[in-house]
């Protein structure tokens, strides 16, 4: 498979990098995967109209990706769900999760109706931050789902798919699978002579 075209973002910490000038020397299976990552993304078929702008817009809050390109989060949360892979566990008290994702985006758009009369995806980025910022912080029941499980639920799968792409590895400076090629400068702040230096370390 050969490497997409696309605009690539520039990597804001670690300048100049991109682990997919690394694909030379990965086997071709796990080219195969990583660089399907890189196709555009299908057509949504979990989330139904109304609730997937509530989706791209609480994942627009988790992720702030900001202007284009972006990972496409929505998309490849959708297809996941679409499919029924889950991390293999849930809470004892929540619902499967395609159903716990649903039921939740129903109580985001509840609870932005009460609080700014409109949907979730309709009210602005401060109100929409404040509602996502009462979930976290809550340990009691919000909408029927306990509230810290869904905001588990909610980071999950955020966090997984979006790094899961390669343009999330180049802004972390992350070499990828590196198979069969390896790491051979293993510990702190020894980099393999193709990663790059981080121009703000914290």
């Amino acid at each position: 498979m050969t490497r997409p075209s696309s605009d690539v973002p520039v990597p804001a910490r670690f300048p100049g990098y991109d682990v997919l000038a690394s694909t030379g020397s990965w086997d071709p299976v796990t080219a195969d995967v990583v660089l399907r990552r890189l196709e555009p993304p299908g057509a949504l078929s979990f989330f139904p109209e109304g609730l997937d702008r509530t989706a791209g817009a609480l994942f627009d809050q988790l992720l702030d990706q900001g202007a284009g390109p972006r990972v496409p989060v929505l998309q490849m949360v959708d297809a996941r769900l679409s499919r029924g892979e889950t991390d293999g566990w849930r809470y004892a008290d929540m619902p499967e999760d395609g159903a716990a994702f649903l039921a939740s985006l129903r109580g985001l758009d509840a609870e932005a109706r009460g609080r700014e009369d409109g949907d979730f995806a309709d009210v602005d980025e401060a109100a929409q931050a404040r509602i996502l910022d009462d979930v976290r912080a809550s340990d009691g029941q919000w909408h029927d789902l306990r509230a810290k499980h869904v905001w588990s639920l909610w980071t999950r799968y955020a966090c997984t798919a979006f790094y899961s792409h390669p343009w999330a590895w180049n802004e972390i400076g992350f070499g990828g699978p590196a198979y069969p090629r390896g790491y051979g400068n293993l510990g702190m702040d020894r980099r393999e002579s193709w990663e790059v230096p981080d121009v703000s370390p914290q």
